[in-house]
């Protein structure tokens, strides 16, 4: 934690110092505010909206020697250069950002980024930023993932990034398919993280999670590895406000490794590939009561805190990149592929009496690609950026059911069901791609004004077809040295989560107990937005920074997704229409051993008519939907975060860094007199911690670290089981005290 300083000069920290002075045939025009240099405590880094993070090609400055070191860095530097945020909001967390984060590199990806403006949680895992349900993407070295089908589990882990970031707001056209933001982690490398490091870390509900890394460079090869194992009873969050769970054991194991070969001074390799396996029991709401009157060979009741339900998610992926500069034409092309599986085992009895279908059920999808950015740098006033994506993807689904069959009618009219259980298979698969192009230029008019200006064309077949043209505009003028202001309209397309989209036969499950009310079940569509952002940064006094956001977007075919029936598999679904909108604001001071941040963000997400797999919803609730606004499930109107951090003993060979962090929520939504018609309690969450570094003791250096999370240990709960495509009711974590070491080599 640290304070969310600004970077204006939105490149690699230090990137300049390390090359001396660019090309000035190409770079004397550049229009950068001062850098505000960060503290030696490091944190969250807000980068200044519309700067280019590199504005000139990679060739080899002059008077610099052809070392690896050198090489690799201005490599590092042009890669950056293909995607820079122009006119978006970028949210970047350093090494030492994320070494000064409770928990440090065992924080779970998803609570690191909380610490970014306008960042919602949620149950299992996810995050909502700026009002989207999980339209986020993930990058690795600046390559897109394609989407997996991990519900609980982070499959990729804070641990392999060197530095971390956010952007989100008006995206320029290099980024497609999923725009709430997108999450790049830059990984490490044996340049950037060398020798060994041993880590054991855990404590309260059996935390246990020993880990590994090592790095490597020599001449022109790099290699870096790192794994860890997870033990601990608390996988999933509590559906009780109590401080333990019951059934709630989960083992995880986690690796990366990334192997680079720099060809020459224009040419470098890199093979990065990553693993995911964990296993979960669901957690059990003791004293819940079936409600179907259903009977299982003779059993109408069930114990609920007995329940023994697991699921197990796999993640696999690897990515082969060719980076390569070409005199004033810089380029990266990658192919990549990513298999993910999930796998629900039910409890049968349990199941069947309290949803009236017991089901086994396995998903996977493998996706293939390639993903080409460039950037043609043309002269001093412009940049040309292109480049393509395509994914090819298969997903399976194969559910084995145990249903009660109907065997007639009550004197009320209700079904009536027999107490001999019958099992029903289903198989489906699909193979579908999605594609993209895209064209920018990024035109300096004037020192002081850029204008980024381009269009993409994307391109769905899968269980739809459509394709769109989508012009992106942004335009950042910098009035005075200390002052930024930006405005950026994006068109987007969002093509349906191909992994989530329910292809279930509706009547292969009526006359039983799994049939439902609502037989229509149209394909999820393609989401199509107006997206609109504006926003101001100022430079107050040195390390002190305020900024100004706010946004508004109209939607089309609205993408949302719920868990729906007890195997944990998202499904997708569409609201006709939809607005989101709000605000954001954010304070930082850094500087020498004290760090600081303060985030506010307000947000109204609404949408209207489910238009796509209704047999998922009651009937009453379509009716209500069909021509009335309502808030979505996650739509949260106030969030915060703030942090702290100072190091005693700064400068020394065994500093002391004391740092919290605040987590602030109003509460996501739940039913009241009409769905998703209020909002649950608010709450906030405190984490603190204790970082001890002795440099000189051992090896390369130890570091004793005490986190305690939730120091306050304030009960809050982030879903009541209500709510439109909200399955079960889940808790934060309650106060949790762990301890660790690592050891350098």
């Amino acid at each position: 934690m640290r304070a969310l300083s600004r970077l204006p000069l939105c490149g690699l920290a230090g990137v300049a110092a390390a090359l001396a002075a660019p090309n000035p045939g190409l770079a004397q025009t550049a229009s950068v505010a001062p850098a505000a240099v960060p503290g030696q405590s490091g944190g969250l880094v807000r980068e200044n909206a519309g700067t280019p993070r590199a504005s000139t090609p990679a060739a080899t400055p002059s008077g610099i020697p052809d070392k690896p070191e050198v090489i690799n860095v201005r490599l590092d530097q042009a890669r950056a250069g293909l995607q820079p945020s122009l006119g978006a909001e970028t949210y970047r967390l350093t090494r030492s950002a994320l070494s000064t984060l409770p928990q440090g590199d065992n924080v779970p990806l998803n609570q690191a980024l909380l610490q970014a403006p306008g960042v919602a949680q949620d149950s299992y895992g996810q995050i909502h930023v700026r009002g989207d349900h999980n339209e986020i993407q993930f990058r690795i070295d600046g390559v897109q993932l394609p989407e997996g089908l991990a519900v609980f589990g982070q499959s990729l882990q804070t641990r392999f990034a060197h530095d971390l970031s956010l952007t989100t707001g008006a995206l320029p056209a290099q980024f497609g398919f999923l725009q709430a933001a997108v999450i790049n982690i830059d990984t490490k490398t044996g340049r950037t993280d060398p020798g060994a490091e041993l880590s054991v870390y855990g404590g309260a509900r059996d935390y246990f999670q020993p880990s590994f890394a090592y790095g490597v460079s020599s001449g022109k090869w790099d290699l870096f590895a790192t794994g860890d194992v997870l033990h601990s009873r608390v996988g999933i969050e509590n559906p009780t406000s109590n401080f333990n769970a019951i059934h709630d054991l989960s083992n995880q194991y986690h690796g990366l490794a990334k192997l680079s070969y720099t060809a020459d001074a224009n040419t470098r390799v890199s093979l990065i590939a990553g693993i995911s396996n964990a296993e979960y029991q669901i957690p059990n709401n003791p004293e819940q009561v079936p409600t179907l009157g259903l009977s299982y060979n003779g059993i109408t009741n069930y114990n609920s805190a007995d329940l023994t339900e697991h699921q197990k998610e796999i993640t696999d992926f690897a990515i082969l990149s060719l980076q390569k500069s070409i005199g004033a034409l810089d380029l990266q092309s990658s192919l990549f592929t990513r298999y993910s599986s999930l796998h629900y085992s039910p409890d049968f009895v349990g199941d069947l009496l309290f949803d009236g279908i017991s089901q086994t059920a396995a998903r996977s999808v493998m996706s293939s690609g390639s993903q080409t950015d460039a950037a043609w740098y043309v002269s001093n006033t412009h940049t040309i950026r292109f480049g393509e994506q395509v994914f090819a993807e298969r997903t399976i689904s194969k559910v084995d059911s145990l249903v009660s069959p109907q065997i007639g009618l009550g004197d009320d009219g209700d079904p009536l069901y027999g107490d001999q259980p019958i099992g029903l298979h289903e198989g489906t698969g699909k193979t579908g791609m999605v594609y993209g192009v895209y064209l920018q230029d990024e035109w300096r008019i004037l020192p002081s004004l850029t204008i980024n200006y381009g269009a993409r064309f994307d391109g769905v077949s899968e269980f739809v077809s459509a394709t769109q043209f989508s012009p992106r505009v942004n335009v950042v003028w910098r009035p005075t040295r200390t002052t930024t202001l930006h405005a950026g309209y994006s068109r987007y397309f969002t093509p349906p989560p191909f992994e989530e989209v329910t292809n279930n036969s509706i009547a292969f499950f009526q006359g039983t107990s799994a049939a439902s009310e609502v037989t229509q079940n149209d394909k999820v569509q393609p989401e199509r937005d107006h997206y609109f952002d504006a926003g101001i940064d100022q430079i107050v006094l040195p390390g002190l920074h305020v900024s100004l956001d706010g946004y508004y977007k109209q939607a089309t075919n609205l993408i949302d997704e719920g868990q729906f029936g007890a195997p944990i598999i998202l499904s997708a679904f569409n609201y006709a229409k939809g607005q989101v909108h709000g605000y954001e604001a954010s304070v930082t001071y850094d500087h020498g051993p004290v760090s600081l941040y303060a985030n506010l963000a307000w947000s109204r997400a609404i949408g209207k008519r489910i238009t796509s797999s209704q047999f998922d919803f009651s009937a009453d609730d379509l009716a209500y939907i069909s021509n009335r606004w309502v808030h979505l499930d996650h739509d949260q109107r106030w969030t915060g975060s703030g942090g702290a951090a100072y190091s005693f003993f700064y400068g020394s060979t065994h500093p002391l860094r004391a740092s919290a962090d605040l987590v602030v929520g109003s509460g996501l939504r739940a039913d009241g007199d009409v769905p998703n018609g209020r909002a649950l309690p608010g709450y906030y969450v405190v984490n603190f911690s204790l970082v001890q570094t002795l440099k000189h003791m051992i090896g390369r250096g130890t570091e004793l670290r005490l986190d305690v999370l939730n120091l306050l240990d304030r009960r809050y709960i982030i879903r009541d089981g209500t709510g439109i495509g909200v399955g079960a009711p889940q808790y934060g974590l309650r106060r949790s005290i762990l301890v660790g070491i690592a050891q350098k080599f």
